[in-house]
């Protein structure tokens, strides 16, 4: 072995050459008996290796890394157990689209039909990488060591192209650990390390212009695509010149600037009356990098959010399957988001060289926004203790500066923030969508933290949610991240407790003993936080959060701030399908509990 090595690298440390060739800063993941080779490789490289206590941490964080930067993150996971822990993350940010590279050890190769320790094999040998078939864009089982260079390029490629999102590249413990010359990996070495997008071309972007331009009431509705395509400056021109209001999804939240004039605010569920009607009115809706999801549609019920068929759609994304999948199209375009919109910008200008304006339409914007501040202003200011949603919201926008991130969770600090929180710096929200998972939040933060260094990060969750990984505060405190963990306790599974209650008149298992203001023998999150080394605050009074906040911020060091919170629903102007469901034809929805 030692007169091989001379003559070549492991399969492992050839694999952290070929990260530090693509810039890759950050691993996350947790060790195994599978994986320690690359460990030891990464011991000798600068990358970092982030290492948590649970793989589910190391994919969420991996995940919201890749949202801020824009490239696919690396997540290196053990076998079985370590895989299973890793999936929830992973399969969050396939929904979402977010690129990801998911490199797992496996059993040796000699031992394939022998069932060795932790394999998980009841129904096929080696199929340990048939577990992420649904929901990764490619799995590969590398059979061979000369495999991998070609393998790991094909998964950064596919990871990072088209709609992207995560791949995983499974390896056997013995081929880390097997010795080869570097012909293989030098063959990739110039090849290009992005590929280049689809545009589309100027008969078409004349036929959409000018549809638009003919419109009486079109409306431009956007998703998470334009984020991915870093295409928010490219939308706020065509935006612009062409004087169009602007809906966004879940998803699409903060593509543009919440105060921008022409911006409606997000559709469906939670949606508020000037959005859901506005699209509800369109002629013509111009869709971009959305996939119409049940959430931002209202179950696609006719009546809420849109009128489809009646209204026209024009929908481009980067995926010809979500083209018409929810609702018919006038005309669909494959390209990405920042290149079409480019095109569209220069053809209308070259078409209507004054542009349009709609003064009328941007004052009903304006006016309906100083309306549902003022008719909120009560929750946003309220002295109550446990605390209104409406007031952590509010305070938490003042303390922050413009480009703060945060990262939110499911329940209030997820709807609540896509209804009413102003976002000021496109991409600076990261959100569980298509998956909407309990416990992404906390970790995510770790990832944006990474990303972003030099920008506050801040994690709205509930008390649900955090509950669900707490150990992620141990790589916080060890890498001294200065994030902040603002916890919305509403003792409470709050958003199902309030369905419960509504539906079924009870919250059997969705409530936790005792109440927000006085949990009985339940966690003390603070207590927890001070425990892992972090700061930790429960707050007594409303007024505590808007200075805890700041002194948090100032102090640079990891935080969790406990507040006890009201559980009230969200209000919402949308329909979910499930109330029917639960009520078939009563008119029940949420309410507190």
């Amino acid at each position: 072995m030692d007169g091989a090595k001379l003559d070549g690298k492991t399969v492992a440390e050839h694999i952290v050459d070929f990260l530090e060739r693509r810039e890759v800063k950050h691993v996350f993941g947790l060790c195994g008996h599978t994986n320690i080779a690359v460990l030891a490789a990464l011991a000798e490289s600068p990358i970092e290796f982030v290492t948590v206590r649970h793989e589910q941490i190391a994919s969420h964080a991996a995940d919201a890394y890749a949202r801020v930067t824009g490239k696919a993150s690396v997540v290196l996971s053990h076998l079985s157990p370590g895989l299973t822990n890793c999936a929830t993350g992973v399969a969050n940010a396939a929904l979402d689209c977010i690129p990801m590279v998911v490199i797992a050890g496996d059993i040796p190769t000699h031992y394939y039909g022998k069932h060795p320790h932790q394999e998980v094999n009841l129904h096929a040998d080696a199929a340990q990488w048939e577990i992420y078939r649904p929901f990764v864009k490619r799995a590969w089982r590398v059979d061979r060591a000369d495999l991998m260079a070609e393998i790991l390029e094909k998964a950064f490629h596919l990871a990072e192209s088209g709609q992207p999102g995560p791949v995983l590249v499974n390896v056997p413990m013995d081929i880390f650990s097997e010795v080869i010359p570097s012909d293989s990996f030098d063959r990739i070495r110039d090849n290009t390390r992005a590929l280049k997008k689809p545009s589309i071309d100027d008969e078409t972007a004349g036929e959409i212009v000018e549809a638009l331009a003919k419109a009486e009431n079109p409306v431009a509705y956007v998703g998470g695509g334009i984020l991915l395509a870093k295409a928010s400056e490219e939308l706020r021109e065509f935006v612009d010149h062409m004087g169009l209001p602007v809906a966004h999804s879940l998803m699409g939240k903060g593509a543009l600037r919440d105060d921008h004039p022409l911006v409606l605010g997000m559709t469906g569920f939670w949606g508020t009356e000037l959005v859901n009607q506005s699209c509800l009115n369109a002629d013509y809706i111009f869709a971009v990098g959305t996939r119409f999801k049940e959430a931002d549609c209202s179950s696609w019920y006719p009546g809420y959010t849109f009128n489809i068929p009646g209204s026209k759609v024009i929908h481009i994304d980067i995926e010809p399957q979500e083209i018409g999948r929810n609702y018919p199209t006038e005309i669909g375009v494959v390209a990405d988001a920042k290149a079409a919109l480019r095109v569209l910008t220069r053809v209308a200008r070259e078409m209507y060289p004054d542009g349009f304006k709609r003064p009328a339409l941007e004052q009903k914007i304006a006016d309906f926004r100083t309306d549902f501040k003022a008719r909120n202003v009560e929750m946003a200011t309220s002295a109550a203790f446990p605390m209104m949603p409406e007031r952590i919201l509010a305070d938490t926008r003042k303390a922050l500066p413009e480009d703060a991130i945060i990262t939110t969770d499911v329940g209030w600090n997820k709807n609540g923030v896509g209804q009413q929180f102003d976002i000021l710096t496109p991409g600076s929200i990261l959100t569980p969508g298509g998956f909407a998972t309990m416990g992404f939040g906390p970790p995510g933060a770790i990832g944006a933290k990474l990303a972003a260094p030099d920008r506050v990060v801040l994690s709205l969750v509930g008390d649900g949610g955090f509950g669900q990984n707490p150990s992620m505060l141990a790589t916080a405190v060890e890498l001294d991240l200065g994030i902040i963990w603002l916890v919305m306790n509403n003792n409470a599974f709050g958003t199902i407790a309030g369905l419960q209650k509504a539906h079924y008149g009870l919250t059997y298992g969705t409530t936790f003993p005792g109440s927000a203001a006085a949990p009985a023998n339940g966690p003390g999150y603070a207590d927890i936080a001070r425990a892992y080394g972090a700061e930790g605050h429960r707050l007594s009074t409303a007024d505590e959060l808007l200075p805890a906040l700041e002194a948090a911020i100032a102090s640079g060091k990891p935080t969790v701030l406990d507040v006890p919170m009201i559980n009230n629903p969200t209000p919402t102007t949308g329909h979910w399908n499930i109330l029917d469901i639960y009520s078939p034809d009563k008119e029940v929805s949420h309410v507190a509990t």
